[in-house]
């Protein structure tokens, strides 16, 4: 009893009192039991004189020193058990105050063995990941609380049961339990004395306490059953709320990496970005914003952005209530002056919304398009130089060896007015006129596909099917550019006054094999056609009359070899001609709309 209360520390002024009267009762036993020795040693003298003593004394004092055993051993439970109630409080209140969770988990280990005078003991928990019952705390020698063996020797039986049933289970002679009979793990282990009470939070399980002696039995009574239930109700909330707090702590490191990673990405991405709340007042403004807008973060956050962009645009604020209103997205171009240059931005305004759908602020991403702007333009007065396609696909062409490759296409030649008819019109006319006709012919070769080859001075050549514009049908979109470019001209002659008979125009259109690539110098080089094809197209239109469109034998045949058959015109054969270059005559039609 006196261990017991030195181990609990307990010091009040009730405990003294019960230790004294302790003290006076082991002090009165103690005399009893010499004067009944003495009264022993009297007997034999009184009996030899004759004499002996009243049968009532030894009765009397006999049942004297049992009621005194028994007074001294209530006592010694008494405090025993007010000392374990008294620990209990004391470290219970201790335990709900830790939040580290291995550091509940030692304490509680301390509390239980201290309480329960156990051999061993373990703390097990329920893996929340696996389901699993794993070892959190382990006690295997109580004059050394923190050995431990790497592999616990416990019964599973009795962990298996606890965990099934949700209730204690006290053995106070394992061997001769009934609940535990002819369970191997119980005779290997020589499992003698065993408590185990189940951990439950908010009727969750999350582990057991398991306490057992394998030298004696009756060590646990229904005192140390109650006591250690008690004590698991509290170290269940604790552990639950170290858990808990655990948690919560990670989640904050994990946001807290968020952060950081997201404050880099808003930092390194080449987009400026600025973020308002639902005042439109600045919060976030990342580096590009401070590169593309000269203005530092320190500068602009915490400020409206109406002056942080105050004249990208005149309808800003409109922009910015048709975000938060209609929740949609916004683009917005403009220029700004930023110090001494003007910078062309691209704005996109976005809604940024919590998770109830509320709309909250609005994200602002901008771009400096300046230079992209700047490229366009050059790109647009390039275009008027070289073909469109040429340049839209100008990486596709740099990786054509020099010499090219041989494909089939569809080249038209077209001679949009002859020279000799701008007699007695001064040369700047002259120049304007030809521009003029020569733009209704381009205006025709761009709606049909067609790419421009050359321009050579009053006439124009043009490839269908070339690596730039590849098609299956390509000679009928090469007719249907001719026939489109009659009809465009007699439009212009309208449009001008003018009734020329025969018409200006004459057109030439073959079919075949020609070779198509790059040709000239590493330093510089043109994208073109050449071979047959390209000379008997030419020759074609050289021959044809004024207002004619003459096609060859062979772009009749791609015509009418279409999977949907020849478009709806007629050709009327004429008499074949002798070209330049070729011995035999060639074959050739006229064009008409059907």
């Amino acid at each position: 009893s006196f261990f017991l209360m030195e181990s609990f520390k307990v010091s009040t002024p009730e405990n003294t009192t019960r230790s004294g009267a302790l003290r006076e009762l082991q002090q009165a036993r103690s005399v009893l039991d010499e004067v009944l020795a003495s009264l022993e040693a009297q007997k034999t003298i009184l009996k030899q004189r004759g004499m002996s003593l009243p049968p009532l004394v030894t009765t009397t004092l006999t049942g004297m020193q049992h009621d005194l055993r028994s007074m001294e051993n209530l006592l010694v439970n008494d405090v025993t058990e007010l000392g374990q109630l008294r620990a209990l409080a004391e470290v219970s209140a201790k335990i709900t105050t830790t939040l580290q969770v291995d550091t509940v988990l030692e304490q509680a280990m301390d509390i239980v063995i201290a309480l329960t005078r156990a051999e061993r003991g373990y703390i097990i928990l329920v893996n929340k990941d696996t389901g699993d019952l794993e070892f959190r705390v382990v006690r295997e020698d109580a004059l050394n609380p923190r050995a431990a063996t790497s592999r616990p020797q416990v019964s599973q039986t009795i962990l298996k049961h606890v965990a099934t049933t949700r209730q204690a289970l006290l053995a106070d002679n394992a061997f001769q339990d009934d609940r535990l009979q002819q369970k191997e793990s119980i005779a290997s282990l020589a499992l003698r004395s065993v408590l185990c009470v189940p951990l439950l939070y908010k009727d969750d399980f999350i582990g057991v306490v398991y306490v057992d002696n394998r030298w004696q039995s009756g060590v646990f009574q229904e005192r140390e059953k109650n006591l250690l239930l008690a004590f698991a109700n509290t170290a269940a909330v604790a552990i639950a709320n170290a858990f808990l707090y655990e948690d919560i702590q990670n989640l904050l490191a994990e946001i807290t990496q968020v952060k950081v990673l997201m404050d880099n990405v808003f930092s390194s991405v080449g987009s400026g970005i600025v973020a308002t709340d639902a005042d439109d007042v600045v919060q976030t403004f990342n580096r590009a914003a401070e590169r593309i807008l000269s203005r530092s973060a320190a500068q602009t956050v915490g400020k409206d952005l109406g002056a942080v962009l105050p004249r990208i645009t005149a309808d800003l604020g409109d922009y910015l209530d048709s975000v938060r209103q209609k929740s949609e997205p916004a683009l917005v171009e403009g220029e700004l002056q930023v110090q001494d240059r003007r910078v062309a931005i691209s704005m996109k305004l976005s809604p940024l919304k919590d998770l109830e759908d509320v709309t909250q602020g609005v994200a602002v991403v901008l771009d400096d398009v300046t230079s992209q702007i700047e490229n366009a333009q050059q790109l647009r007065v390039i275009k008027n130089y070289l073909p469109p396609e040429l340049v839209d696909s100008i990486h596709t062409i740099s990786r054509l060896a020099l010499g090219g490759e041989r494909r089939e296409v569809t080249c038209m030649f077209v001679e949009v007015r002859p020279l000799s008819s701008f007699k007695d019109i001064p040369p700047r006319e002259v120049m304007d006129l030809l521009n003029t006709f020569l733009g209704v012919a381009t205006g025709c070769i761009y709606a049909t596909r067609g790419v421009i080859d050359k321009y050579m001075g009053n006439e124009v050549m043009a490839l269908y099917n070339t690596q730039l514009n590849p098609m299956p049908d390509h000679a009928r979109h090469a007719v249907d550019c001719a026939l489109q470019m009659r009809e465009g001209f007699v439009a212009l002659y309208r449009q001008l006054g003018i009734q020329p008979q025969p018409h200006y125009y004459r057109l030439g259109i073959h079919t075949g094999i020609c070779t198509l690539g790059n040709v000239g110098s590493l330093t510089r080089r043109d994208f073109t056609a050449i071979g047959d094809t390209i000379n008997l197209a030419k020759r074609l239109e050289e021959n044809a009359a004024a207002g004619q469109i003459i096609i060859s034998e062979n772009t009749r045949a791609s015509l009418e070899a279409l999977p949907a058959g020849p478009p709806a015109i007629t050709l009327t054969e004429r008499s074949p001609i002798q070209v330049k270059g070729r011995t035999q005559q060639t074959r050739i039609f006229e064009v008409f709309r059907a």
